[in-house]
Protein backbone atom coordinates (compact mmCIF):
# COMPACT_ATOMS: atom_id res chain seq x y z
CA UNK A 1 0.00 0.00 0.00
CA UNK A 2 2.70 2.28 0.97
CA UNK A 3 4.46 1.75 -2.31
CA UNK A 4 1.49 1.89 -4.53
CA UNK A 5 1.01 5.42 -2.82
CA UNK A 6 4.64 6.64 -3.31
CA UNK A 7 4.35 5.37 -6.49
CA UNK A 8 1.36 7.71 -6.84
CA UNK A 9 2.89 10.34 -5.61
CA UNK A 10 6.24 10.73 -8.07
CA UNK A 11 3.95 10.56 -10.70
CA UNK A 12 1.12 13.41 -9.73
CA UNK A 13 3.71 15.89 -8.93
CA UNK A 14 6.15 14.99 -11.55
CA UNK A 15 2.75 16.94 -13.31
CA UNK A 16 3.03 19.94 -12.26
CA UNK A 17 5.88 21.38 -12.84
CA UNK A 18 4.92 23.04 -15.71
CA UNK A 19 1.73 25.06 -13.90
CA UNK A 20 2.04 28.64 -14.08
CA UNK A 21 1.00 30.92 -11.27
CA UNK A 22 -1.63 33.76 -12.78
CA UNK A 23 0.07 36.90 -13.88
CA UNK A 24 1.02 39.05 -10.96
CA UNK A 25 2.27 42.65 -11.36
CA UNK A 26 6.02 43.43 -11.03
CA UNK A 27 6.76 44.83 -8.02
CA UNK A 28 7.27 48.64 -8.59
CA UNK A 29 10.79 48.64 -6.74
CA UNK A 30 12.12 46.95 -10.31
CA UNK A 31 10.09 49.20 -12.61
CA UNK A 32 11.91 52.34 -14.17
CA UNK A 33 11.88 55.32 -11.58
CA UNK A 34 12.38 58.45 -12.02
CA UNK A 35 16.09 59.93 -10.66
CA UNK A 36 16.02 62.36 -7.48
CA UNK A 37 15.16 65.96 -8.22
CA UNK A 38 13.56 64.82 -12.09
CA UNK A 39 10.46 66.04 -13.71
CA UNK A 40 8.14 63.46 -14.29
CA UNK A 41 5.47 64.79 -17.14
CA UNK A 42 1.82 63.54 -15.90
CA UNK A 43 0.90 63.60 -19.05
CA UNK A 44 2.69 62.31 -22.36
CA UNK A 45 3.79 64.52 -25.07
CA UNK A 46 1.85 64.36 -28.23
CA UNK A 47 4.22 63.71 -30.80
CA UNK A 48 3.87 65.48 -34.53
CA UNK A 49 4.89 63.45 -37.70
CA UNK A 50 8.81 63.18 -38.29
CA UNK A 51 9.53 66.18 -40.10
CA UNK A 52 9.72 65.78 -44.36
CA UNK A 53 13.49 66.40 -45.52
CA UNK A 54 15.11 67.57 -48.76
CA UNK A 55 16.42 64.40 -49.19
CA UNK A 56 16.03 60.97 -51.46
CA UNK A 57 15.77 58.75 -48.41
CA UNK A 58 16.49 59.01 -44.62
CA UNK A 59 16.13 57.52 -41.55
CA UNK A 60 16.04 57.56 -37.77
CA UNK A 61 17.29 55.11 -35.35
CA UNK A 62 18.30 54.36 -31.72
CA UNK A 63 22.23 53.10 -31.78
CA UNK A 64 21.02 51.02 -28.85
CA UNK A 65 17.81 49.36 -29.50
CA UNK A 66 17.83 49.57 -33.05
CA UNK A 67 14.77 51.05 -33.02
CA UNK A 68 13.16 53.11 -35.80
CA UNK A 69 11.88 56.49 -34.80
CA UNK A 70 11.22 58.16 -38.14
CA UNK A 71 11.89 57.01 -41.68
CA UNK A 72 11.17 57.62 -45.14
CA UNK A 73 12.04 55.76 -48.30
CA UNK A 74 14.99 53.88 -46.41
CA UNK A 75 14.64 51.08 -48.56
CA UNK A 76 15.58 52.45 -51.53
CA UNK A 77 18.27 50.93 -53.39
CA UNK A 78 20.74 54.03 -53.92
CA UNK A 79 24.22 54.90 -54.64
CA UNK A 80 25.84 55.76 -51.11
CA UNK A 81 29.16 57.23 -52.60
CA UNK A 82 31.58 57.37 -49.87
CA UNK A 83 29.72 56.17 -47.27
CA UNK A 84 30.48 53.03 -48.66
CA UNK A 85 33.98 53.49 -46.88
CA UNK A 86 32.16 52.74 -43.50
CA UNK A 87 32.47 49.42 -44.46
CA UNK A 88 35.99 49.62 -45.20
CA UNK A 89 37.01 51.34 -42.14
CA UNK A 90 34.49 48.47 -40.55
CA UNK A 91 36.32 46.11 -41.80
CA UNK A 92 39.93 47.18 -41.10
CA UNK A 93 39.05 47.89 -37.47
CA UNK A 94 37.45 44.08 -36.95
CA UNK A 95 41.16 43.03 -38.20
CA UNK A 96 42.94 45.25 -35.83
CA UNK A 97 40.79 44.78 -33.30
CA UNK A 98 40.96 40.55 -33.66
CA UNK A 99 45.23 40.76 -33.62
CA UNK A 100 45.16 40.05 -37.57
CA UNK A 101 46.90 43.19 -38.35
CA UNK A 102 48.35 46.10 -36.08
CA UNK A 103 48.23 49.74 -35.99
CA UNK A 104 52.06 50.72 -36.65
CA UNK A 105 52.38 47.70 -39.64
CA UNK A 106 53.75 49.57 -42.59
CA UNK A 107 51.33 49.08 -46.16
CA UNK A 108 53.15 49.60 -49.47
CA UNK A 109 51.25 51.70 -51.75
CA UNK A 110 50.53 50.46 -54.79
CA UNK A 111 50.63 51.89 -58.34
CA UNK A 112 46.43 51.45 -58.49
CA UNK A 113 46.27 53.16 -54.62
CA UNK A 114 48.36 56.30 -55.77
CA UNK A 115 45.96 56.81 -59.31
CA UNK A 116 43.04 56.81 -57.07
CA UNK A 117 41.44 60.05 -58.40
CA UNK A 118 38.38 62.05 -56.20
CA UNK A 119 39.11 63.07 -52.50
CA UNK A 120 42.60 61.84 -51.46
CA UNK A 121 45.13 61.47 -48.57
CA UNK A 122 47.79 62.15 -50.94
CA UNK A 123 50.10 59.13 -50.30
CA UNK A 124 52.92 58.22 -52.79
CA UNK A 125 53.84 55.49 -54.72
CA UNK A 126 56.22 53.50 -53.35
CA UNK A 127 56.27 54.80 -49.72
CA UNK A 128 54.96 52.80 -46.62
CA UNK A 129 52.23 54.66 -44.49
CA UNK A 130 51.38 53.23 -41.10
CA UNK A 131 47.86 51.37 -40.92
CA UNK A 132 46.76 53.35 -38.38
CA UNK A 133 47.46 56.62 -40.68
CA UNK A 134 45.72 55.10 -43.10
CA UNK A 135 42.62 54.78 -41.50
CA UNK A 136 42.53 58.36 -40.54
CA UNK A 137 42.68 59.09 -43.86
CA UNK A 138 39.76 56.91 -45.05
CA UNK A 139 37.73 58.25 -42.29
CA UNK A 140 38.62 61.79 -41.66
CA UNK A 141 40.06 62.61 -45.22
CA UNK A 142 37.87 59.87 -47.40
CA UNK A 143 41.20 59.21 -49.08
CA UNK A 144 40.20 56.75 -52.05
CA UNK A 145 43.80 55.91 -52.13
CA UNK A 146 44.32 55.44 -48.19
CA UNK A 147 41.54 52.95 -49.01
CA UNK A 148 42.93 51.22 -51.49
CA UNK A 149 45.63 50.58 -50.21
CA UNK A 150 44.17 49.01 -47.27
CA UNK A 151 42.27 46.54 -49.18
CA UNK A 152 45.36 45.59 -50.89
CA UNK A 153 47.00 45.02 -47.56
CA UNK A 154 43.86 43.61 -45.94
CA UNK A 155 43.05 41.16 -48.53
CA UNK A 156 46.03 40.99 -51.18
CA UNK A 157 43.67 42.96 -54.22
CA UNK A 158 40.57 44.96 -53.80
CA UNK A 159 38.62 42.90 -55.44
CA UNK A 160 39.39 39.81 -52.48
CA UNK A 161 38.42 42.71 -49.95
CA UNK A 162 35.26 43.70 -51.99
CA UNK A 163 33.93 40.23 -51.60
CA UNK A 164 34.55 40.30 -47.77
CA UNK A 165 32.72 44.12 -47.47
CA UNK A 166 29.58 41.96 -49.03
CA UNK A 167 30.37 38.71 -47.05
CA UNK A 168 30.31 40.99 -43.84
CA UNK A 169 27.24 42.89 -45.25
CA UNK A 170 25.27 39.95 -45.77
CA UNK A 171 26.37 38.89 -41.90
CA UNK A 172 25.36 42.04 -40.67
CA UNK A 173 21.39 42.02 -42.21
CA UNK A 174 22.09 44.92 -44.86
CA UNK A 175 19.81 42.88 -47.16
CA UNK A 176 19.72 45.79 -49.94
CA UNK A 177 23.26 46.34 -50.04
CA UNK A 178 25.98 45.52 -52.91
CA UNK A 179 29.18 46.98 -53.26
CA UNK A 180 31.27 47.17 -56.67
CA UNK A 181 34.27 48.50 -55.13
CA UNK A 182 35.84 49.67 -51.43
CA UNK A 183 35.81 52.88 -52.14
CA UNK A 184 32.57 54.27 -53.51
CA UNK A 185 33.33 55.36 -56.73
CA UNK A 186 30.30 55.26 -59.10
CA UNK A 187 29.67 51.87 -60.51
CA UNK A 188 26.93 50.25 -61.83
CA UNK A 189 25.11 47.80 -58.89
CA UNK A 190 26.78 49.55 -56.25
CA UNK A 191 24.04 50.30 -54.26
CA UNK A 192 22.72 50.72 -50.39
CA UNK A 193 19.41 51.57 -48.58
CA UNK A 194 19.07 54.32 -46.08
CA UNK A 195 18.27 51.54 -43.34
CA UNK A 196 20.97 49.10 -44.09
CA UNK A 197 23.47 52.16 -43.58
CA UNK A 198 22.13 52.51 -40.10
CA UNK A 199 22.41 49.00 -39.45
CA UNK A 200 26.80 49.42 -40.41
CA UNK A 201 26.57 52.20 -38.25
CA UNK A 202 25.39 50.56 -35.04
CA UNK A 203 27.92 47.71 -35.98
CA UNK A 204 30.70 50.45 -36.22
CA UNK A 205 29.79 51.79 -32.67
CA UNK A 206 28.91 48.80 -30.76
CA UNK A 207 31.43 46.37 -32.34
CA UNK A 208 34.33 48.82 -31.95
CA UNK A 209 33.83 51.08 -29.66
CA UNK A 210 37.87 51.88 -28.91
CA UNK A 211 38.46 53.04 -32.61
CA UNK A 212 35.28 54.80 -32.95
CA UNK A 213 36.62 58.30 -31.50
CA UNK A 214 38.18 58.51 -34.74
CA UNK A 215 35.52 59.58 -36.32
CA UNK A 216 35.17 62.63 -34.21
CA UNK A 217 38.47 63.65 -35.30
CA UNK A 218 37.88 67.10 -36.68
CA UNK A 219 41.05 67.21 -38.91
CA UNK A 220 44.15 65.11 -40.14
CA UNK A 221 47.43 66.17 -41.02
CA UNK A 222 49.42 64.20 -43.19
CA UNK A 223 52.11 64.98 -46.23
CA UNK A 224 52.14 68.61 -44.86
CA UNK A 225 48.40 68.51 -46.33
CA UNK A 226 45.51 69.41 -43.33
CA UNK A 227 42.32 67.89 -44.31
CA UNK A 228 39.04 68.83 -42.45
CA UNK A 229 36.45 66.31 -41.76
CA UNK A 230 33.47 67.05 -44.09
CA UNK A 231 31.04 66.54 -41.48
CA UNK A 232 29.99 70.21 -40.56
CA UNK A 233 27.74 68.75 -37.43
CA UNK A 234 31.17 68.08 -35.71
CA UNK A 235 32.04 71.61 -35.53
CA UNK A 236 28.13 72.71 -34.97
CA UNK A 237 27.01 70.31 -32.65
CA UNK A 238 29.26 69.04 -29.53
CA UNK A 239 27.24 66.01 -28.96
CA UNK A 240 27.93 64.77 -33.01
CA UNK A 241 30.83 62.30 -32.74
CA UNK A 242 31.01 60.54 -36.46
CA UNK A 243 30.37 59.00 -38.50
CA UNK A 244 30.50 60.13 -42.67
CA UNK A 245 29.78 62.01 -45.55
CA UNK A 246 29.44 60.69 -49.28
CA UNK A 247 29.23 62.85 -52.16
CA UNK A 248 28.76 61.93 -56.05
CA UNK A 249 26.60 63.61 -59.05
CA UNK A 250 24.80 60.43 -59.09
CA UNK A 251 24.56 60.19 -55.55
CA UNK A 252 23.91 63.59 -53.96
CA UNK A 253 25.45 64.41 -50.56
CA UNK A 254 25.00 62.17 -48.31
CA UNK A 255 25.67 61.81 -44.25
CA UNK A 256 25.90 59.77 -41.49
CA UNK A 257 25.44 60.74 -37.98
CA UNK A 258 25.70 59.93 -34.74
CA UNK A 259 24.85 61.90 -31.86
CA UNK A 260 24.96 61.30 -27.98
CA UNK A 261 23.47 62.93 -25.41
CA UNK A 262 22.66 61.78 -21.84
CA UNK A 263 21.76 57.60 -22.22
CA UNK A 264 20.11 58.22 -25.49
CA UNK A 265 22.27 57.67 -28.84
CA UNK A 266 20.71 58.40 -32.31
CA UNK A 267 22.08 57.26 -36.05
CA UNK A 268 20.42 59.89 -38.58
CA UNK A 269 21.38 58.89 -41.80
CA UNK A 270 20.83 60.84 -44.76
CA UNK A 271 21.00 60.29 -48.48
CA UNK A 272 20.21 62.20 -51.44
CA UNK A 273 20.73 66.00 -50.77
CA UNK A 274 21.83 68.73 -52.63
CA UNK A 275 24.61 70.33 -51.12
CA UNK A 276 26.98 69.99 -48.25
CA UNK A 277 24.88 72.40 -45.97
CA UNK A 278 21.71 70.99 -46.82
CA UNK A 279 23.01 67.35 -45.45
CA UNK A 280 24.18 68.56 -42.39
CA UNK A 281 20.98 71.34 -42.06
CA UNK A 282 18.33 68.23 -42.75
CA UNK A 283 20.36 65.96 -40.35
CA UNK A 284 20.11 68.50 -37.62
CA UNK A 285 16.57 68.19 -37.95
CA UNK A 286 16.33 64.99 -37.47
CA UNK A 287 18.64 64.79 -35.00
CA UNK A 288 16.45 67.67 -33.32
CA UNK A 289 13.18 65.44 -33.49
CA UNK A 290 14.44 62.41 -32.09
CA UNK A 291 15.80 63.65 -28.84
CA UNK A 292 13.23 66.18 -28.53
CA UNK A 293 10.58 62.94 -28.11
CA UNK A 294 12.33 60.17 -27.68
CA UNK A 295 14.48 58.65 -25.12
CA UNK A 296 16.37 55.17 -24.43
CA UNK A 297 15.01 53.30 -21.21
CA UNK A 298 16.75 50.69 -19.56
CA UNK A 299 14.24 48.64 -17.81
CA UNK A 300 15.96 45.61 -16.35
CA UNK A 301 19.46 44.63 -16.15
CA UNK A 302 20.72 41.49 -17.49
CA UNK A 303 21.32 39.12 -13.60
CA UNK A 304 18.75 41.87 -11.75
CA UNK A 305 16.33 39.92 -9.70
CA UNK A 306 12.78 40.37 -10.38
CA UNK A 307 11.40 37.84 -7.80
CA UNK A 308 11.89 34.47 -5.90
CA UNK A 309 9.88 31.62 -5.16
CA UNK A 310 9.21 28.31 -3.26
CA UNK A 311 11.31 25.23 -4.43
CA UNK A 312 10.03 22.22 -3.64
CA UNK A 313 12.72 18.45 -3.32
CA UNK A 314 15.50 21.05 -2.96
CA UNK A 315 18.48 21.23 -0.24
CA UNK A 316 16.92 25.22 -0.24
CA UNK A 317 13.52 26.10 -0.34
CA UNK A 318 14.04 29.66 -2.69
CA UNK A 319 15.68 30.21 -5.74
CA UNK A 320 15.93 33.66 -7.14
CA UNK A 321 14.54 34.89 -10.33
CA UNK A 322 16.01 37.18 -12.87
CA UNK A 323 16.35 38.51 -16.18
CA UNK A 324 19.15 37.10 -18.91
CA UNK A 325 19.22 40.19 -20.62
CA UNK A 326 19.62 44.05 -20.10
CA UNK A 327 16.45 45.10 -21.20
CA UNK A 328 16.03 48.33 -23.39
CA UNK A 329 13.90 49.87 -25.03
CA UNK A 330 13.49 53.46 -27.07
CA UNK A 331 10.14 55.36 -25.66
CA UNK A 332 8.24 58.37 -26.20
CA UNK A 333 9.41 60.81 -23.63
CA UNK A 334 7.02 60.90 -19.99
CA UNK A 335 6.01 57.86 -21.14
CA UNK A 336 8.19 54.86 -19.21
CA UNK A 337 6.08 55.68 -15.97
CA UNK A 338 3.05 54.10 -17.83
CA UNK A 339 4.59 50.47 -18.87
CA UNK A 340 2.65 47.32 -17.36
CA UNK A 341 5.12 44.79 -15.99
CA UNK A 342 3.72 41.10 -14.87
CA UNK A 343 5.55 37.78 -14.39
CA UNK A 344 4.62 34.50 -15.13
CA UNK A 345 6.47 32.46 -12.79
CA UNK A 346 5.96 28.43 -13.15
CA UNK A 347 3.57 27.35 -10.24
CA UNK A 348 5.51 24.27 -8.98
CA UNK A 349 9.30 24.68 -9.25
CA UNK A 350 11.13 21.08 -8.38
CA UNK A 351 15.09 20.81 -7.81
CA UNK A 352 17.37 20.12 -9.28
CA UNK A 353 17.78 23.73 -10.51
CA UNK A 354 20.66 25.17 -13.14
CA UNK A 355 21.29 28.70 -13.25
CA UNK A 356 19.69 30.23 -16.50
CA UNK A 357 17.20 27.48 -16.24
CA UNK A 358 13.69 29.34 -17.55
CA UNK A 359 11.04 29.44 -15.16
CA UNK A 360 8.88 31.67 -16.35
CA UNK A 361 8.11 35.10 -18.18
CA UNK A 362 7.80 39.10 -18.10
CA UNK A 363 5.76 40.73 -20.34
CA UNK A 364 5.93 44.65 -20.44
CA UNK A 365 3.17 46.60 -22.12
CA UNK A 366 2.60 50.19 -23.32
CA UNK A 367 -1.33 50.57 -23.71
CA UNK A 368 -2.05 47.75 -24.48
CA UNK A 369 1.03 47.14 -27.08
CA UNK A 370 3.43 44.07 -26.20
CA UNK A 371 6.90 45.22 -26.00
CA UNK A 372 8.58 42.81 -23.88
CA UNK A 373 8.43 39.18 -23.36
CA UNK A 374 11.70 38.26 -22.11
CA UNK A 375 12.34 34.45 -20.13
CA UNK A 376 12.61 34.78 -15.94
CA UNK A 377 15.22 32.38 -15.29
CA UNK A 378 16.58 31.33 -12.47
CA UNK A 379 19.83 33.49 -11.21
CA UNK A 380 21.33 30.60 -8.83
CA UNK A 381 21.60 26.72 -8.59
CA UNK A 382 19.72 24.48 -6.66
CA UNK A 383 20.68 20.88 -5.91
CA UNK A 384 18.40 18.13 -5.00
CA UNK A 385 17.23 17.20 -1.08
CA UNK A 386 18.40 14.28 -0.20
CA UNK A 387 15.78 11.09 0.22
CA UNK A 388 12.98 11.72 2.87
CA UNK A 389 13.21 15.26 2.10
CA UNK A 390 12.61 14.79 -1.15
CA UNK A 391 10.09 12.63 -0.38
CA UNK A 392 8.05 14.71 1.96
CA UNK A 393 7.94 17.64 -0.24
CA UNK A 394 6.29 15.32 -2.69
CA UNK A 395 4.07 14.02 -0.24
CA UNK A 396 2.97 17.80 0.28
CA UNK A 397 2.50 18.48 -3.77
CA UNK A 398 0.29 14.83 -3.63
CA UNK A 399 -1.88 16.28 -1.35
CA UNK A 400 -2.01 19.72 -2.55
CA UNK A 401 -3.09 18.63 -6.15
CA UNK A 402 -5.52 16.06 -4.58
CA UNK A 403 -7.82 18.69 -2.39
CA UNK A 404 -6.96 21.87 -5.11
Amino acid sequence: MIKKLLASVLLVSSGLTFAQQPAAPVPSATLPTPTPGQVVEQKPVVIPAAPQLAATGFILVDATTGSIVAESNSEQRLPPASLTKMMSSYLVVDEIEKGRITEDAMVNISVKAWKMGGSRMYVKEGTQVSVIDLLRGVIIQSGNDATVALAEYVSGNEDAFVDKMNQTAAQLGMVNTHFENSTGWPAEGHLTTAKDLAVLARAIINDHPTHYPIYAEKYFFYNNIRQPNRNLLLNRDETVDGLKTGHTEEAGYCLVASSKRENTRFIAVVMGTESESARAAETQKLLAYGFRYFQTTQLYQAGQQVSSSRVWAGKTQEVTLGIPNNIVLTLPKGREQSLQAKMHINEIIKAPIAVGQELGNLTVELDGQLLVNTPIVALQAVEEAGFFARLLDNLKLFFRNLFS
